[in-house]
Parts: structure tokens; C-alpha cells; sequence
């Protein structure tokens, strides 16, 4: 199932500072990120059971590359792949970059996105929910994922969902401007 063509696409300018970001050691960042909460909050990484193992593949439309994500506790691993490399994947997750990003911090409902087609997900369905089920239940905050705590984590969190915010109206006015009249 492909993805519609809704949902927030990134604005013109966030897409120029990709390269950028594209440069960075993404993979090995995210490793990190994903084992060192692994370490605080075993129990998010258990309650994926046997899909502990599988391979997630998401691919964010709006980028040249996308992600395979092992998340197997302090041995969770993640990539930087082309998009072509979904043969070893369990799953494959699909659908613009905001919208991902907003599954995962709870912004708005997979299902819903699912369903009206904004996001597409093939592959092995028990662990589609088991990976769901974790992320919604874990309430998670970008400090948590950095491993932040205190007035720190409190800035980080503010400075990061708050940029996402006006990413996120950026790419609604854009695509509200861009939609045809009635």
C-alpha cells in the first residue's frame, strides 16, 4: 500500500539543511541513543517480547535514505540505508518524516494515518503492534531519548518540540496553500 499524498511534508527549508544532517553519523548516534535508553528503561525494550530482534525498516519519504532499526535492548542497532534495502526487513514502515516523528512523540495516531493511507506499513503485523504498543505507552520526550534529565532535559525538550511545532505549522501552511480551491 503506498502512501497518500497527505500529510506535513517538510518545508523548503528544512529540506536544504538534510545534506547537513545526511553528513552526520546518524546510524552510530542513534545506536547510541537507542542502548543508552535501553540501559535506563529496560522494560520498554522487553515489552517488545521476540520482536525485540525484528527489523524495522522506516523509510521517510522526504529523505534520499531511510533506517533500519533493530531495537534489541543495550544491543539495539540502527542504520542509515538506501531505500532499496528492504529485503532483511520484518517490517517496513512508510510516510512523510513529520508524521514519524509524530508517532513517535504521540502527536497523532497511527492508526488514523494507517487507515486514511498518510503512512503505509507491510510486513509482519504482530510486530508492527508490538513496536505501537511500546512507543504509545512509553511516552517518551526527546530528553529521554538523549538521556537528559533535570532543567537540562526540561530546555532540551522545550527547544526540540517547540522547533517541531513550527516545522510542523510550516508544513500545514505550505501544503494548505498549495491545496486546489473548491
Amino acid at each position: 500500500m503506498g502512501t497518500g499524498s497527505t500529510g506535513p511534508r517538510l518545508p523548503a527549508v528544512v529540506r536544504h539543511l538534510i545534506p547537513t544532517i545526511a553528513g552526520l553519523p546518524l546510524g552510530p548516534l542513534l545506536t547510541l541513543s537507542l542502548r543508552s535508553l535501553a540501559g535506563r528503561q529496560p522494560r520498554l525494550f522487553e515489552r517488545l517480547g521476540e520482536h525485540r530482534s525484528a527489523c524495522y525498516f522506516i523509510d521517510p519519504i522526504d529523505l534520499a535514505f531511510a533506517f533500519t532499526v533493530i531495537p534489541n535492548g543495550e544491543r539495539s542497532v540502527v542504520r542509515v540505508v538506501r531505500k532499496s534495502e528492504t529485503a532483511t526487513s520484518s517490517v517496513v514502515i512508510r510516510g512523510p518524516l513529520l508524521t514519524l516523528l509524530s508517532l513517535l512523540d504521540g502527536t497523532l495516531d497511527g492508526d488514523a494515518l494507517f487507515f486514511s493511507r498518510v503512512i503505509s506499513i507491510s510486513g509482519r503485523t504482530e510486530a508492527v503492534l508490538a513496536l505501537r504498543n511500546t512507543v504509545e505507552d512509553a511516552e517518551l520526550r526527546p530528553a529521554d531519548l538523549l538521556g537528559l534529565r533535570g532543567a537540562l532535559a526540561g530546555l532540551v525538550d522545550t527547544g526540540i518540540l517547540g522547533a517541531l511545532g513550527v516545522v510542523r505549522q510550516m508544513a500545514d501552511l505550505n501544503s494548505r496553500s498549495k491545496a486546489p480551491e473548491a
